[in-house]
């Protein structure tokens, strides 16, 4: 499904990342982690061409993701707030959302019914700005926003940062059906090693801009996980 060929990125003479090749297939659950600078927000940068490589290029279904708009339709993503629209009421931004992915308004509401418990009544019919909600709030809304008109690929960075326990749980869960049950690849990258070792069934390690380890999950994961950055 996705396919990273030789891709780096210079800052100033700088590279920040570094990786040779990897390949992500349909349906897997695919986690990033490393510590702060590490390139993981690079490296996804990349995919959603919101930036442009130093050298290589990435394959999004056969799609050289910078140099054709092709592989939008079916990939969606919620990197960080910025993605969000401030003077928008949570609904507007949904519908927004729908629109540009051809989704009816029913169609928009019908999932929205889906994720309840996980606004857990924060979210719709606040009568609040996006602008106006807490940062985990605004969270919530750009993951569900994310998942408006069935991708195919699901790009989250840092998806657990601000949530409050309870809703961690609902995510993972989320996650796991999205992956497990709807064969969508979801890339998920964070610093919680326990939260990325529930959902994730591979996992990279990435340091200093480069892939130091690539795992599949199992019991053993998250101690080896934890070892490696206990260095």
């Amino acid at each position: 499904m996705i396919q990273i060929n030789q891709i780096s990125k210079s800052y100033k003479g700088v590279q920040v990342l570094n990786v040779e090749q990897l390949s992500i297939p349909k349906g897997q659950s695919f986690g990033l982690v490393g510590n702060n600078g590490a390139g993981k927000t690079t490296l996804f940068s990349l995919l959603l061409d919101l930036i442009q490589p130093t050298t290589g290029h990435i394959t999004n279904n056969n799609i050289a993701v910078h140099e054709s708009e092709e592989w939008k339709p079916f990939t969606s993503s919620f990197i960080d707030e910025s993605f969000l629209i401030g003077y928008l009421t949570p609904e507007e931004y949904f519908y927004f959302i729908g629109d540009l992915r051809n989704q009816s308004k029913a169609e928009v509401d019908a999932l929205l019914a889906e994720f309840e418990d996980f606004f857990h009544g924060e979210i719709l019919n606040q009568k609040k700005y996006l602008r106006d909600l807490s940062k985990g709030n605004q969270k919530k809304a750009g993951i569900v926003a994310a998942l408006i008109g069935n991708p195919e690929v699901i790009i989250l960075d840092e998806p657990f940062a601000n949530l409050d326990p309870t809703t961690q749980i609902r995510l993972k869960k989320i996650l796991k059906d999205l992956s497990q049950q709807k064969g969508v690849s979801v890339l998920v990258s964070s610093h919680d090693l326990l939260h990325v070792t529930d959902v994730c069934e591979r996992i990279v390690v990435i340091d200093k801009g480069e892939v130091v380890k690539d795992l599949a999950t199992n019991e053993a994961t998250l101690k080896e996980l934890e070892a490696y950055f206990e260095r």
